[in-house]
């Protein structure tokens, strides 16, 4: 067994360019149609493989690895039991993602382990079949194991991949955690945006249901909407709390960032429709 470290597994955020709330099903979970689109930064992942079949996590965040119920080391459990392989991982997260901020971070890191370890463990399951494990996860996994720009609807698990412009963002990174599940409960949230096809949505102003809510519950949130649209076409990706404004060049994100408060933080990113992961895995 080579004990070697595999490095560099890029767990990139997303940006939902639109997010639309079609109604609640009888389950409680919500229809959607978004639009997905992956940006050129995020979290990143090694890995250590092991015959003992031991899974273990190592964060510069304390509160990651505390938690048993991490999505990282949920997913390679998983992954463990799906396959039957006696294989286990040493896991490293450098971790820079914020956490409740709409931008898939939690998502993406289980998107990464389970594509990852499907390579490292050979255990030779189909990226369709990785998905279906990340549906169990949280409706976004599947997203990130697609790993491209993607239009969505069900609960998020129908997934059509598209080609987009791949503009530059700034995202602004409020310092509060939204609860994804909360903001679904909210008897506040709109439900009934009509569904819509593709190209006709491709056409109409971009829009997200959850911001209004959201900026009314977190007025960082709504502070920062209001700063950063003054430079550019602005809104909130998936239930908050980053915003991201949208620039036809780097050069006019720096411009925008430079004059970015000093209470707020942020980073500019590229917009991609294949994501880092894909690109890492070609490395293989």
């Amino acid at each position: 067994m080579n004990n070697s470290i595999s490095k560099a597994w890029p767990a990139p955020a997303k940006l939902n360019l639109f997010l639309h709330i079609n109604g609640r099903r009888a389950d409680g979970y919500h229809e959607l149609q978004t639009l997905f689109q992956f940006i050129d930064y995020g979290d990143q992942l090694d890995f250590a493989i092991n015959e003992t079949g031991e899974l273990t996590l190592h964060s510069t965040m304390s509160n990651v690895v505390a938690n048993s119920d991490n999505l990282i080391l949920r997913a390679a459990k998983l992954l463990q039991q799906q396959t039957g392989t006696q294989l286990g991982a040493e896991i490293w997260l450098d971790k820079i993602l914020p956490m409740g901020g709409g931008i898939g971070g939690g998502s993406s890191d289980a998107a990464t382990t389970l594509v990852a370890l499907n390579q490292l463990w050979a255990t030779g399951l189909s990226q369709q079949q990785l998905a279906d494990i990340g549906l169990q996860l949280g409706a976004d996994v599947p997203v990130f194991i697609n790993g491209l720009a993607a239009f969505a609807e069900g609960v998020g698990e129908k997934l059509l991949s598209v080609e987009l412009d791949e503009p530059w963002y700034l995202v602004i990174t409020p310092d509060v955690h939204v609860s994804t599940g909360e903001v679904f409960q909210h008897p506040q949230l709109p439900r009934n945006t009509p569904k819509l096809k593709l190209a006709d949505l491709m056409h109409n102003k971009w829009h997200n249901d959850c911001e209004q809510l959201v900026s009314e519950l977190h007025p960082q949130v709504a502070k920062a909407l209001a700063w950063l649209i003054e430079y550019a076409p602005s809104r909130m990706t998936g239930t908050g709390a980053c915003v991201f404004g949208t620039f036809d060049s780097r050069q006019q994100a720096e411009t925008a960032f430079a004059q970015l408060p000093a209470s707020m933080s942020g980073f500019i990113a590229k917009g991609t429709n294949k994501s880092p992961l894909m690109l890492r895995l070609a490395q293989c």
